[in-house]
């Protein structure tokens, strides 16, 4: 039996709309013990990260049931620390611990561009400002793709998220 086009791309969609309901980040928190001192640059951008992740992500951890998810990001003894459970009232939960140590040399360089961008932005002609933006995103992207990387086998999660997650990384690894 052969079913028409437009069926087939309504179940798509479908099943598509469901899995986005399922494979999804409802709420996320930062462990605040692990968060020293902020900017108010780096909390805006903590900010836009954690609305912006809420409203599009793709976040699927490797052996749990579907969700949507309540996740909480925190450090330990040189770890990230990703704690997943269900949004519903099931008390199981999912630790997921990736060392920072990958991560050391681009936070730094993230963080050292992003001052600069902040500094410049209120002075610097237009085009030393789109130069470090652009290193700027550079830097971001590269992190996201290595985060995505680490995470592989572990939780399956889109590019975007995987942006949105290593701004907040960069946050709980500020220290005093």
């Amino acid at each position: 039996m052969h079913m028409p086009a437009r069926s087939r791309r309504d179940c798509r969609n479908a099943i598509t709309k469901m899995a986005e309901e399922l494979f999804r980040i409802a709420a996320i928190e930062l462990d605040e013990h692990s968060v020293v001192r902020r900017t108010r640059q780096i909390e805006q951008e903590r900010e836009i990260a954690i609305y912006d992740l809420l409203e599009a992500n793709y976040f699927a951890p490797d052996g749990m049931v579907p969700g949507p998810y309540h996740l909480t990001l925190s450090l330990s003894e040189n770890r990230l620390v990703l704690s997943i459970r269900l949004a519903s009232e099931d008390p199981g939960e999912l630790k997921v611990m990736l060392s920072l140590t990958p991560f050391r040399h681009l936070i730094k360089d993230y963080f050292l561009v992003c001052e600069s961008y902040y500094k410049a932005i209120r002075n610097a002609p237009p085009s030393q400002i789109e130069a470090l933006d652009m290193g700027r995103r550079g830097l971001h992207d590269e992190g996201s793709t290595l985060l995505k990387e680490r995470l592989e086998g572990k939780i399956a999660i889109d590019f975007d998220t995987a942006r949105r997650l290593f701004t907040l990384i960069c946050v709980l690894h500020l220290r005093g």
